[in-house]
């Protein structure tokens, strides 16, 4: 299998699926097309009929967007740990992805993922406030609960910490406020060894796209 990806710096969809891929301990390639740059949106084009990353080609087969990325993922090498066990849980947790995958646009329009940033505060407007404020609660709460099941939201590594991480990397970045509990979850996720292997080669790009520097 292979996964398209963007700018490791800037494109937070791509990481998400490549890191879910990884903690899984799925195989696949990595190719990464630099966004913005000439001719980068033909090159996409010839595989990702919604001209964008990520994109999963396994075979024949192309699966595009992140979330049906990793759900195809689960059901292709039968993920039983992408979801909590519980059916409860496993609700409340597609419920959290849901919201990261379809909400939270101030944040995500106003505080661009950066991995390079050097962490430093950063303005934003009543509407990132209230993304931030409900991105805390959603992680404060889980953490209370499931704490003591391991270092995730839901105790066990699973497909919601990936598609948090890189609002966890704006978090860190842009020294957002938050719970201490919150905070802790943060640090649980920037130790990830693939968390550092992308942060690592996000360090060693060149490309520098104004428009997502804050």
């Amino acid at each position: 299998m292979q996964l398209l990806i963007g700018n490791r710096n800037y494109s937070s969809w791509s990481l998400r699926p490549w890191l879910f891929l990884r903690m899984s301990g799925v195989a696949f390639d990595t190719r990464r097309i630099p966004l913005y740059a000439e001719g980068s949106k033909a090159e996409i084009l010839k595989y990702s009929p919604s001209g964008k990353v990520p994109l999963l080609i396994d075979g024949d087969l192309h699966v595009w967007d992140s979330l049906a990325i990793c759900e195809y993922a689960i059901d292709r090498f039968s993920l039983s740990r992408a979801w909590p066990e519980d059916r409860a849980e496993r609700a409340e947790a597609r419920s959290i992805v849901a919201e990261m995958h379809s909400g939270f646009t101030a944040l995500r329009s106003q505080l661009s993922m950066n991995c390079r940033r050097v962490p430093a505060v950063a303005k934003f407007d009543e509407a990132a406030a209230a993304d931030i404020e409900r991105i805390d609660a959603i992680w404060t709460t889980c953490r209370h609960r499931f704490s003591k099941r391991g270092p995730g939201l839901f105790g066990e590594w699973s497909l919601v910490d990936a598609f948090y991480a890189p609002v966890v990397l704006r978090f860190d970045r842009y020294r957002l406020p938050c719970s201490q509990l919150a905070r802790d979850y943060q640090d649980n996720v920037l130790a990830l060894p693939a968390m550092q292997e992308w942060i690592e080669a996000a360090r060693l790009e060149k490309e520098i796209l104004p428009q997502f520097e804050v």
